[in-house]
């Protein structure tokens, strides 16, 4: 239990803490969310309270930079339950549209409810009085009614950087009454997109016969950004060091690179986009011998068979490909299943004339964004999903169905034969929107919006007073 002078004025929650634990020193973990939000809450100080990674890990909370870090213990049978199971296997496949078909799991289920608790308990012991609770993601969706139980004084925040989906969907999850009163614990709930807004709105009067904003409860949409400063001071790093040039050069000197960056998750379309990318080197719209298309996937939840099956279908398409079209110059399809430091993730994108953000359902999408902001005063093309949260701000990047091969062959096509002063204005269009529309002026909204709401408990709304 914490003492007073170990309490924090303000915590941010989520699933991962932002560093890992690596022999006796901590580096940064991977993710967009960990890049959202460490310079937030390194700015307010506080605390980050979240799990190290490590199943059983038995690390104490301690001061890390300008934050403590407070973690909470998983077992191995609950990484694999709760995070393995009912997180990734049943939430996340259910909130992106089935793009694989969810499990619902009782077992799965019972964990899930033991680690929120867990968060809950910690989050209540390391909270000063009055403190602002800033909740995130879908693996922590009861906390906010767990904590409210425990901590009415506190002021509880819930943004959710997945999408959330339309209530047909949403319905089938035989938990659904839990997940929506736990996440109606808090004053401030936000999505990335108003769909996602209305699709909750929806969940929660269809299933619950209630609409929140009617209680005080703020829910909107606050679009996630990135930090385009320092991107863009990493870019000119970059240039001076040659760092493009001689990536292009590795490459054979093509005429023409494109680029996908994704975590290898079905929801990215990467093959998809393989597949694309094939047909136009078949129908003789892209040469295989002037182009390269270079597939960064980082390696993803390699413990759930779907994730390793995936991995498998990607790699024989990329070989069956490169077999039918590679030569003596080397190959056309270039795939790296590697996680890069995020300034060599920067020299990726200063090296592609063409980025493919082709998601098949995505919260946001922050490669995009990034893609931008390191090409602001060079160019380049964005081919963007329709279904990623971006698109909503990016809309002087060609727009397509990812799930439309002759769309998204065309979109490619298109990008390919822009001339460059066209992609030159678009470019400067976006990343002037992503630049005004800042991680930090999105952190800032969500967290003024959460001091400034009506801090009560409504009595109309189903609360999360317990989990038996």
């Amino acid at each position: 239990m914490s003492t007073e002078s170990q309490r924090h004025r303000f915590l941010v929650v989520a699933n991962r803490l932002p560093c890992q634990r690596a022999a006796d020193a901590w580096r940064s973990s991977p993710g967009g969310l960990v890049a959202a939000l460490s310079p937030v809450a390194q700015r307010h100080g506080g605390a980050w309270v979240g799990w190290s990674g490590i199943a059983d890990d038995e690390t104490e909370p301690e001061q890390q930079s300008d934050m403590a870090l407070i973690p909470v213990r998983l077992s191995a049978d609950e990484v694999e339950s709760h995070y393995e199971g009912f997180a990734n296997s049943t939430v996340w496949p259910l909130y992106h549209d089935h793009v694989v078909a969810p499990q619902f799991k009782r077992s799965w289920w019972e964990a899930h409810q033991r680690v929120n608790r867990r968060f809950a308990e910690e989050v209540a012991a390391s909270a000063a009085a009055d403190a602002l609770v800033w909740v995130h993601d879908y693996q922590l969706q009861l906390v906010p009614g767990l904590v409210r139980s425990m901590r009415p004084d506190v002021r509880l925040g819930y943004f959710s950087h997945i999408p959330f989906p339309p209530v047909e969907l949403f319905a089938q999850l035989p938990w659904r009454t839990e997940v929506l009163s736990g996440i109606l614990g808090a004053d401030v709930i936000g999505f990335q997109r108003q769909a996602d807004v209305e699709n909750f709105i929806a969940a929660c009067t269809r299933i619950l016969g209630v609409d929140p904003r009617e209680d005080g409860t703020i829910v909107g949409a606050y679009p996630v950004s990135v930090d385009s400063e320092h991107i863009g001071t990493l870019a000119k790093s970059a240039v001076r060091d040659g760092a493009p040039s001689r990536i292009r050069s590795e490459l054979g000197d093509p005429e023409t690179v494109l680029l996908g960056i994704d975590r290898l998750d079905h929801t990215k379309g990467i093959l998809e986009r393989l597949l694309a990318v094939e047909e136009l080197f078949d129908d003789g719209t892209l040469d295989p011998a002037t182009t390269r298309f270079v597939q960064i996937a980082v390696p993803s939840r390699e413990a759930i068979p779907a994730y390793r099956q995936l991995r498998a279908d990607v790699e024989r398409t990329v070989g069956r490909i490169n077999g039918k079209f590679g030569g003596l110059g080397g190959a056309s399809i270039h795939y790296l299943h590697r996680e890069y430091p995020f300034d060599d993730v920067v020299k990726w994108y200063l090296t592609a004339d063409v980025l493919l953000a082709t998601s098949l359902r995505d919260g946001m999408d922050l490669v995009a964004k990034e893609y931008v902001a390191a090409r602001r005063g060079r160019g380049g093309v964005l081919v963007l999903s329709e279904f990623a949260g971006a698109a909503d701000e990016l809309t002087e990047a060609l727009i397509v169905n990812p799930h439309d091969r002759d769309a998204l062959k065309d979109a490619i096509a298109e990008a390919v034969a822009t001339e460059a002063a066209s992609a030159h204005t678009r470019i400067e269009a976006m990343a002037t929107t992503v630049a005004d529309h800042s991680l930090c002026r999105w952190a800032t909204r969500f967290l003024d919006d959460l001091e400034a709401a009506v801090h009560e408990t409504p009595g109309a709304l189903p609360r999360l007073s317990a989990l038996q």
